[in-house]
């Protein structure tokens, strides 16, 4: 196996983490998720995964300096967002609480979590890199580790029952703020 392979599949399970642990979050918060809809969340987080460092390759030095100021910034406010949304939920009735698939959640939170991969994209371009197959080796694996995640979520919830909704939320924003931070 090359070096440059073997980097890359670190690199796409370095920036997968986050989409990881999202995933592990909305596994144990939503109680009630079909099979279509874990693949949903496999899907958008790998489809972002995979189109992000294209389009930071696509953009190379132009804006480089501009999006990687406000790049951090934008994953913690919608991280943010969603964390507290999550908590404020939990304190609510019971049906409240049962936090329900949303196309549009997932999108941000796939979009949220792939900021990363945006930045990894640009530096491929500084590098005069191929940048197609890494991003395939991206995707596929925020794919499965997002589809992973929401199976161990599940598996965690079962246990804990709905007050981890407090605890997914909590995740999120600090998510949020590890992104901001740049850890």
């Amino acid at each position: 196996m090359s070096f440059q392979l073997v980097s890359t599949i670190f690199i796409a399970v370095a920036l997968a983490m986050d989409a990881f642990s999202v995933s592990i979050t909305k596994g144990f918060t939503q109680k009630d998720l079909n099979k279509s809809q874990i693949f949903y969340y496999g899907l958008f987080f790998g489809f972002f995964q995979f189109l992000m460092p294209l389009l930071g390759y696509l953009c190379g030095s132009t804006v480089a300096s501009l999006v990687s100021a406000v790049a951090p910034w934008i994953g913690f406010i919608l991280l943010l967002a969603i964390g507290l949304n999550m908590i404020r939920e939990s304190f609510g009735d019971e049906e409240e609480v049962t936090d329900k698939f949303s196309f549009k959640e997932v999108t941000l939170l796939a979009i949220a979590t792939s900021i990363d991969a945006f930045a990894v994209g640009l530096t491929y371009a500084f590098l005069g890199s191929e940048i197609l197959i890494p991003s395939l080796i991206i995707g596929v694996v925020a794919f499965l580790f997002g589809i992973c995640g929401v199976f161990i979520g599940r598996k965690i919830g079962n246990y804990f029952g709905n007050k981890f909704q407090i605890v997914g939320g909590i995740i999120l924003i600090v998510i949020g703020v590890k992104i901001l931070l740049g850890f």
